[in-house]
């Protein structure tokens, strides 16, 4: 794995995406222009999981565009029942039994990504929307929905191994900002992984970057479960 050629070519690959302090809602905004027409709407917490997916389809050949496929920050995990409700089928055909039309949800799948935190929230939504009533994640990921243990960044990190990692931040220049962290008094002698969840996490626009770096980085046959299987569901 050459990790330094890998970010290199990724430098100001966030170009297509919005960034600053409303970035979240403007991203969810963005998404949302596109539902009409959509053939799958996948429902995620935020604009890093976007990116992470995203960025995933286009090295697996997957042209999300031509498929109709749109990926939907929802703005975090207390918004989903909002967007499930909203696309659910159920609802297309009550609106569409009244004389309404067809309704934002006829003939859309939907699916879904989450962290382990946000998994139980994610289920309530699913329920709350009529879509059923997964008692364990293999029912969730019949319905579509996939859950990151325990989140985007460890099964990301899990799967390139803290070597190449930091070989990564290296070629990115941000090895010494990482090396800083972990000389401070609540992250010395923590376990690697902590250390790094908590470096991806202490910067919005290092979170939304390191999301594309990470899944550029990683083997095609090391991609996280719950990634690939929300991908090769649609």
């Amino acid at each position: 794995m050459d990790i330094e050629a890998r970010g290199e070519r990724a430098t100001g690959s966030l170009d297509d995406y919005v960034s600053g302090p409303t970035a979240g809602p403007r991203a969810t905004a963005r998404a949302l222009t596109k539902v009409d027409g959509a053939s799958a709407v996948v429902l995620v917490e935020g604009l890093s999981d976007q990116i992470a997916l995203e960025t995933l389809a286009a090295r697996q050949g997957r042209d999300l565009r031509a498929r109709h496929v749109v990926i939907l920050p929802v703005g975090g995990a207390h918004a989903v029942q909002r967007y499930l409700t909203r696309f659910s089928p159920a609802r297309a055909g009550a609106g569409a039994a009244a004389g309404a039309g067809a309704g934002a949800g006829a003939g859309i799948r939907l699916a879904g990504l989450c962290d382990a935190g946000e998994e139980e929230i994610f289920r309530r939504g699913l329920a709350g929307a009529g879509l059923g009533s997964p008692a364990t994640r293999a029912e969730m990921a019949r319905l579509g929905f996939h859950v990151c243990v325990a989140d985007l960044e460890d099964e990301l990190i899990r799967a390139l191994g803290v070597t190449n990692v930091e070989a990564l931040l290296d070629a990115n220049g941000d090895l010494g900002a990482f090396r800083t962290l972990q000389s401070q008094v609540a992250w010395r002698g923590r376990a690697p992984d902590a250390q790094l969840r908590r470096f991806f996490g202490s910067g919005s626009r290092r979170k939304l970057r390191y999301a594309r770096l990470l899944v550029e980085a990683v083997a095609l046959d090391r991609v996280p479960h719950p990634l690939d299987a929300v991908l090769a569901g649609l």
